[in-house]
């Protein structure tokens, strides 16, 4: 029999390659939006897996949903398919202006996808002359070498030789930048139709519909990275449906599977056409396990009930920043949509949003950062409002430490 491994934050180091430097705590349990660690301390969960966990955690639907399929199947390979598979397709096809549906595990791999589809389309359709592909500098599209070198944040892609060629970068929410590099060349647009990473940034509504009245011109493909704004992140189950411009491929991960990896990349049917068999592939892509929990993932996210609450939930984050900034005086202003919001820091506290996280988790409380001069919050989209309130009590407490810590 092995010996008990004593788990420690002091083994990570021991044991990880180094590219994280993961908080001090190890949570051991998570039940709806709270989590405890190791020594029991509790903390409500405003970061919510980073956008991931979208019904907290160990929600009775999903650990159902598992626990049935764990009996049944959980891997066959794509030789075959499976049922909860094509359930899942069916739904997301339903709700969306996809008729066709890729599953892969990750946002990486969705986006990774989708750029290998578009180019494949444009040589099919046009030939190898359109191969430009544009993304925006700030943007974020995964950590494969493509996706990584189409996200724009040169931080993330150096440092690691040559790069795929004919990718260029211009100024997002500035359509005059685009318009300037596009050609009839132009093999695909990607974009976030709010930047999550790169400072939760919504599009301009005139920007985004310029970028598809672009798309249009050049016969070019609107790729939309719907991976952290998706599954009923901005008050609808795509951001995409509020904003009046339909993409001609989606990709979506994150909150699809509620915590389960899982990503899928949305067309259709004539561009879907595109990836015969052989063309692309991926060995856990589409298993029963993860589609059997994004389904019932689905299932309760995709209803009025909870897509209204988003809203609801959205303006109590608002007026309680609002509170504490009326007091404390750190933020100028609080982006976003639905529960993916970013408080913008000030002159006075510019580059400190991580002493900021780092306080909150001292008072018990899990947000995120977006670059260095913004506060994230993406809770559970079912957050009890209790929550909600017990949290922002808290993070006032950070701020006033922080406050105090530069007085």
């Amino acid at each position: 029999m092995s010996e008990a491994i004593s788990v420690t934050r002091a083994l990570f180091d021991d044991v990880m390659v180094p590219n994280y430097n993961p908080a001090n705590f190890i949570p051991v349990k998570g039940e709806g939006s709270r989590v405890w660690d190791q020594e029991g301390r509790e903390y409500v969960d405003f970061a919510g897996g980073i956008a991931v966990n979208c019904l907290g955690h160990c929600h009775p639907a999903m650990v159902n949903a598992l626990t049935e399929q764990g009996q049944k199947l959980w891997h066959l390979s794509n030789v075959l398919t499976n049922e909860p598979a094509i359930r899942l397709a069916k739904k997301l096809t339903d709700a969306t202006f996809a008729e066709r549906v890729y599953f892969a595990n990750s946002g990486a791999e969705a986006n990774e996808a989708a750029l290998k589809l578009a180019r494949r389309w444009a040589l099919e359709v046009h030939g190898e002359e359109k191969q430009q592909i544009i993304a925006f500098q700030k943007g974020f599209h995964g950590r494969t070498f493509f996706t990584v070198t189409v996200g724009g944040q040169a931080a993330y892609s150096d440092g690691f030789g040559p790069k795929p060629g004919a990718v260029e970068h211009v100024e997002y929410n500035d359509l005059a930048s685009l318009e300037a590099i596009m050609s009839d060349k132009t093999c695909a647009v990607m974009m976030e139709p709010m930047q999550g990473e790169g400072g939760v940034i919504p599009g301009d509504e005139s920007f985004l519909k310029g970028v598809r009245e672009l798309c249009n011109k050049h016969n070019a493909l609107l790729i939309f990275d719907e991976v952290q704004t998706g599954f009923g992140r901005t008050g609808s189950l795509y951001a995409y449906q509020q904003c009046g411009v339909t993409p001609d491929i989606l990709t979506s991960a994150k909150a699809l599977g509620g915590g389960f990896p899982i990503g899928a990349m949305l067309t259709t049917a004539e561009i879907a056409a595109h990836l015969k068999p052989g063309t692309h592939g991926s060995t856990y892509g589409g298993n029963p396990l993860a589609c059997a929990v994004s389904e019932a993932v689905m299932d309760v996210v995709n209803t009025p009930e909870v897509l209204d609450g988003v809203k609801r939930r959205e303006q109590m984050f608002r007026d309680a920043v609002q509170a504490i900034n009326e007091k404390y005086d750190v933020f100028t202003e609080v982006r976003g949509q639905g529960l993916l919001l970013g408080a913008a820091l000030n002159d006075k506290f510019k580059g400190k949003a991580r002493e900021f996280l780092l306080a909150a988790a001292e008072h018990g409380l899990m947000v995120l950062i977006a670059g260095a001069d913004v506060v994230r919050f993406t809770p559970s989209l079912v957050i009890p409002e209790t929550d909600i309130a017990e949290g922002m009590q808290r993070f006032e407490k950070a701020v006033a430490q922080v406050v105090s810590s530069h007085g």
